[in-house]
């Protein structure tokens, strides 16, 4: 029995709107869970609103927030990581979010060796683990497919989170453009806590050339495989969020997001 889809807005499908409105989008398309961020203009975790100000206003929409995007680089840990990790936990707690996306080192130049790499992500699921337990919340951990990244696939992150005991509060991403990027076939639903969607359109660009700036609303001229994925997914277990995650500035741009959100929408319910 294939679950139903179920959306999700994150912050970067409109980062322009004010919070209000954000959260009144999410209301319009009648999706009642959104993502947060602390990554955007001036870094501050949703602009600097105050963590019950967020609570507030989801609550009158009867929206959930599921998470904040994102603790980074989330696997070389060290004590200004531990405070990132306290201070972003706080703010989740205190404004109602269920979790934590954790994203790893994605830089050129890392000069670690494959074992040092795989040792920083223990270190750092064994130390973020007891935080996420004390605070109440679940770490998605999220990998990231560019060459360049410390963690591109998520059965490195899955036997990670089983060797550090941590099952009961990490879950992976499944992030559909990045499962594509890192060419991974294997899927993990039940240790799936939220799915990133987003489309790319161009066919010409290689595969290792393409970023976040190609990052769309997923449509007819998907070449990511989103509506395969989505499927494979919800038809073997996952039961959660599909949250909208287009980085491209010609959908930060659009004059009616709304309107291109629900044909994205419509599209994957009928693929």
């Amino acid at each position: 029995m294939k679950s139903p889809l179920r959306f999700a807005l994150n912050r970067m499908v409109a980062p322009n709107l004010s919070l209000p409105d954000f959260i009144q989008l999410a209301a319009s398309l009648k999706c009642d869970a959104i993502e947060i961020r602390n990554d955007l203009k001036d870094r501050q975790i949703e602009y600097g609103t105050p963590a019950s100000r967020v609570r507030e206003l989801c609550a009158v929409q009867g929206i959930t927030v599921l998470s904040i995007n994102a603790l980074y680089p989330f696997d070389v840990w060290n004590d200004e990581r531990r405070a990132q990790a306290i201070e972003l936990a706080t703010y989740a707690r205190e404004c109602g979010a269920q979790g934590l996306v954790m994203c790893p080192f994605n830089e050129p130049g890392d000069t670690r060796t494959d074992a040092q790499r795989a040792a920083g992500l223990r270190t750092a699921l064994s130390e973020m683990a007891p935080i996420l337990r004390e605070y109440g919340i679940l770490g998605f951990v999220e990998p990231l497919g560019f060459e360049e990244s410390a963690l591109r696939r998520k059965r490195v992150a899955v036997d990670a989170i089983k060797a550090i005991g941590g099952l009961d509060v990490f879950r992976v991403v499944h992030d559909t453009f990045h499962h594509h990027l890192a060419n991974e076939h294997e899927f993990f639903p039940e240790l799936t806590g939220l799915v990133h969607i987003s489309g790319v359109e161009d066919a010409d660009a290689p595969l290792n050339a393409i970023r976040d700036g190609h990052r769309v609303l997923v449509g007819e001229g998907d070449i990511l495989g989103n509506a395969a994925q989505i499927d494979t997914l919800l038809s073997t277990g996952y039961s959660g969020y599909l949250s909208f995650e287009p980085f491209a500035t010609s959908v930060h741009e659009l004059a009616d997001i709304q309107q291109a959100l629900g044909a994205s929408i419509a599209h994957l319910k009928k693929s």
